[in-house]
């Protein structure tokens, strides 16, 4: 892009003036101001022939066509709580006038980052290389970072000093704010940061776009309060604040009215839903005013934290017709004294017992788990005690780490950090077992025939469709794309460890809008 427009320093000044106070309509405000910056830009470009330049004919095409003025590129890192953000994001640049690019070669590209684990914080520094070459190649482009490693003070001192060609870094707090953080670097040189230490702010109805347009996660609450002690996620998403449950149950009516037939409820720990509400409500509470929702056929959720497990959301799950057979409950560690050291709140037994009770009240739940080994002072025979948990659990399958020491919690300065040779021989190890006991307990339902969500054109097979049970376990079947979006019965015919191989089985108008028969 040029750098010519009628745009001046001055106008900004005006625009923000004016600006509304309250959201969400601020942002919409703003949403609109870009979009003007960026037509006016865009003309120019294509004026000149620099666009010619910048996209070539079939890009440029595209963005005439669908009356765009630039290209975006979003990277998401890390959980489904920040794959839920990036939707939200990619809503608001559409919004502002940009159109999704199919790479990095973009006018603005946003990484939306993680930072549990230091892995997540080297592979985004590693991509700000290659970024920075593309910027030299294309200076009008803007770089953008978000998300949890932003919260880390000493992650932005860091950009700010030997990254200085990044445009804009916001937090987790304010992702709301992207057109109006955009408004600002377009209005100035240099760079635009704007993290926010905490908020009990909670803007609605911004516009998102969905990856899929048959189910969806919703946030149902943001933050943590229960500050384990490897865990970074509190220092960086701040404490607990719930949303209202009117404003959930809108959301997702919304969202069936526009064809979701799944949802996924969002939160750190969901089990805690609704303590901060002036008027509170339980989880459970919850999930029983949105089973009630026509047309929703399917409700997931995650994650639940084993202290906050009542018997009331069991007796819901196993009452529920809509609630899937799956509990994503996290272990962490079977040593109880490493528990304690975890600051988790609960023991070896004490998950045990729970765990037998879920099993009791609900015969074919798919449970599955998160386990770190080589927490500091972790001992040989602390891990076998991790190996007896999943022994006895038999996980449908389990999510294991190396411990990573994250800075600014406390098991980062505890001393005995387990040397990183034990570590790897104790991690292989698990593998190896939770691998085994996952192949044979996934296959429990090979021969019958399950309900299966058709999700996705498999890209290895050509003619197959991939889609997933209730419980979660993967389904590859033969199918067309008009199933798509659709809950269709399948032939389990042969099980491969984590996924199914199936047959579908015909009925009649299979194949239809599914909305109705909730």
């Amino acid at each position: 892009m040029t750098k010519e427009t009628s745009f001046q320093l001055s106008d900004a000044e005006t625009i923000k003036k004016n600006a509304p106070a309250a959201e969400p309509e601020r942002q919409y405000y703003f949403i609109q101001k870009v979009r003007e910056i960026l037509r006016a830009r865009f003309e120019a470009d294509v004026a000149s022939g620099e666009a010619l330049k910048r996209y070539g004919q079939e890009q440029l095409d595209r963005l005439l066509e669908s009356g765009s003025f630039g290209t975006f590129c979003i990277t998401t890192f890390g959980c489904q709580m920040n794959a839920r953000d990036s939707e939200k994001l990619q809503g608001i640049l559409e919004e502002c006038g940009f159109l999704e690019a199919p790479s990095e070669d973009a006018d603005f590209v946003l990484y939306n980052t993680c930072t549990v684990r230091e892995n997540a914080n080297l592979k985004v520094y590693g991509r700000l290389g290659y970024l920075n070459s593309q910027k030299k190649k294309h200076p009008s482009m803007m770089i953008a970072l978000c998300g949890c490693m932003m919260q880390e003070e000493q992650v932005v001192e860091k950009i700010r000093k030997s990254y200085r060609f990044v445009d804009v870094i916001f937090g987790t707090h304010n992702i709301f704010k992207l057109a109006e953080l955009i408004f600002d670097r377009l209005s100035k040189k240099g760079m635009v940061v704007d993290v926010w230490k905490g908020t009990d702010q909670i803007v609605e109805d911004l516009p998102t776009d969905r990856k899929y347009p048959f189910k969806s996660g919703v946030n149902i609450m943001f933050g943590c309060n229960n500050f384990c002690s490897y865990c970074i996620v509190p220092y960086v998403r701040g404490r607990e604040r719930s949303r209202e449950s009117e404003e959930i149950i809108k959301e997702i009516e919304s969202l069936v009215a526009d064809g979701v037939i799944e949802v996924m409820l969002l939160g750190q720990n969901v089990n805690s839903y609704g303590k901060t509400l002036e008027t509170p409500i339980t989880f459970a509470g919850l999930l029983r005013r949105v089973e009630k929702i026509e047309g929703l056929r399917r409700i997931r959720f995650m994650t639940s934290h084993p202290k906050d497990l009542s018997d009331e959301l069991i007796e819901v799950m196993r009452d529920s017709k809509k609630i899937c057979r799956h509990l994503h409950l996290p272990l962490q560690s079977g040593s109880s004294r490493i528990l304690k050291e975890m600051n988790r709140r609960y023991t070896k037994e004490q998950y045990l017992s729970l765990v037998d009770k879920i099993k009791t009240a609900i015969p074919d739940i798919s449970l599955t788990t998160d386990i770190i080994v080589g927490f500091p002072g972790e001992t040989e025979e602390d891990f076998e005690e991790t190996m007896d948990v999943v022994r006895k659990v038999r996980y449908d399958s389990a999510f294991t780490f190396i411990y990573s020491r994250r800075t600014g919690t406390p098991a980062a300065s505890m001393e005995n950090q387990v040397p990183e040779d034990v570590v790897k021989r104790r991690f292989d190890r698990l593998l190896e077992e939770v691998q085994a006991i996952s192949a044979e307990v996934c296959g429990r339902d090979t021969g019958t025939v399950q309900e299966v969500l058709a999700e996705e054109v498999n890209d290895h097979a050509e003619g197959f469709l991939t889609g997933r049970l209730g419980n979660n376990t993967v389904v590859h079947f033969e199918g067309g794309p008009e199933l798509l979006g659709t809950l269709v019965d399948v032939h389990l015919d042969e099980s491969r460890g984590f996924y199914y191989m199936g047959t579908l089985v015909k009925k009649e108008n299979q194949g239809g809008n599914d909305n109705e028969k909730a």
